[in-house]
């Protein structure tokens, strides 16, 4: 892939010599953006010159910054800048023209307004990926609408099912969120792939609602064709059993058993070898109706004994269960600590480090990396401008204006 004569690399990497600017906020697009970063890209946070609303959620730096912004920002630098004002907007265009990438979470309107959509930049740069993360895609009733993850939770089913017969339940992680902006991240990389081919960029576009629907697609599809109009069941599966929480004597653990093999090893386990023959627990879709059952034995069977007496079992079983962690739990696993799945990274506006997940995946030639914390704010305003061939009394200027 080739690289924009401005480019700045962050560092050796897949995507060394590339640049992206990010136009996103919160989770979807800034993810994304970080994604390429972690690769190597070079990316430009553009944000409000106050700060955007992202920047400080949940607080946990001494300077204010959240965890969410520490663990969406990485591998950044920032540039502040009045989008509303005609000089920050010359500036956004003198960007584009340098850029490989441009990542954007907002409405098609606004879009247009700020001079980001796609007619826009390709007419600046025809060599440009316009990645967008939107809530509703750019067409339809809804596309004009805000939208966050727990919107596509709901709208796809998913919560309806995961929740308790008398009310929904929304999962309180953001997996609408993270799972666009890994679908958007791999759409970036196939559009960059393509540009080698064909020498221009493209539009890539990913949803909240769209990968939501992705995520419950099968439930749709079996009441699509079968109708069984299932109703929320809490935390029992509907195929194979047991699948369910159970509570020990020292705390919760989650099983799930699917096919008969694993239905006999469970049954062997428990005490009750006879429930392998019996006609009700045929197959998994008769488990699954009949889990209340099953998830009754095993319930009374983990009340007796411990967590890791539980789990102990299970693991000879060769069947798959996990604990019930608390956050604290997970930061304390010997597996997660002991694999490097939660490092510790700095910050500048911060006493210590913080655990930040790493890249979704390793490359064994062209590995991910960390190369830099969540940048402060502005941090990289005048580095960035400079190296447009702003002068120092130019960029003092904007200052002064407002503008950055």
């Amino acid at each position: 892939m080739s690289a924009s004569p401005a480019s700045t690399p962050s560092s050796a990497g897949l995507l060394a010599g590339m640049r992206v600017l990010d136009f996103g906020r919160f989770i979807a697009g800034p993810y994304c953006a970080a994604l390429l970063g972690d690769l190597g890209a070079d990316v430009i946070r553009i944000e409000r010159v106050e700060g955007g609303e992202d920047r400080y959620v949940p607080p946990v730096a001494d300077s204010g910054e959240g965890g969410l912004y520490l663990q969406m920002n990485r591998n950044k630098r920032c540039l502040t800048l009045d989008l509303a004002s005609d000089e920050g907007r010359a500036i956004v265009r003198e960007l584009v023209q340098t850029a490989d990438v441009v990542v954007a979470n907002l409405p098609p309107a606004t879009l247009s307004k700020l001079g980001l959509d796609w007619d826009s930049i390709h007419a600046l740069n025809a060599r440009t990926v316009l990645t967008l993360a939107t809530a509703y895609g750019s067409t339809g009733p809804l596309a004009q609408q805000p939208g966050f993850d727990s919107v596509g939770q709901a709208m796809s089913g998913a919560m309806y099912m995961s929740g308790l017969p008398d009310a929904p339940v929304r999962a309180n992680v953001n997996y609408v969120d993270i799972s666009t902006a890994q679908a958007c991240a791999m759409g970036t990389l196939a559009a960059l792939w393509a540009r080698e081919r064909t020498g221009l960029g493209q539009r890539v576009e990913g949803s909240l609602l769209r990968s939501a629907l992705i995520h419950g697609n099968s439930v749709l599809i079996e009441q699509a064709v079968r109708a069984p109009d299932r109703v929320p069941q809490g935390n029992r599966g509907y195929l194979g059993a047991p699948g369910d929480l159970f509570r020990t004597t020292t705390g919760w653990l989650v099983v799930q058993s699917v096919g008969q093999a694993m239905f006999d090893r469970w049954c062997a386990m428990v005490g009750r070898p006879e429930l392998s023959a019996e006609p009700r627990y045929a197959s998994d879709e008769l488990r699954g109706r009949h889990g209340a059952e099953i998830s009754a034995i095993m319930g009374e069977w983990c009340a007796q004994r411990t967590r890791d007496e539980v789990l102990a079992a299970l693991a000879r079983a060769k069947i798959p269960a996990g604990p019930v962690y608390s956050p604290q739990e997970a930061l304390d696993d010997p597996h997660v600590n002991a694999t490097g799945l939660l490092p510790q990274r700095p910050f500048d506006g911060m006493t210590g480090t913080y655990p930040l997940a790493p890249h979704p995946v390793d490359l064994s030639a062209t590995p991910a990396g960390f190369h830099r914390s969540a940048p402060r704010l502005g941090e990289h305003t005048d580095e960035i401008l400079g190296a447009l061939g702003h002068s120092a009394q130019a960029i003092a200027g904007l200052r002064a204006r407002g503008v950055v």
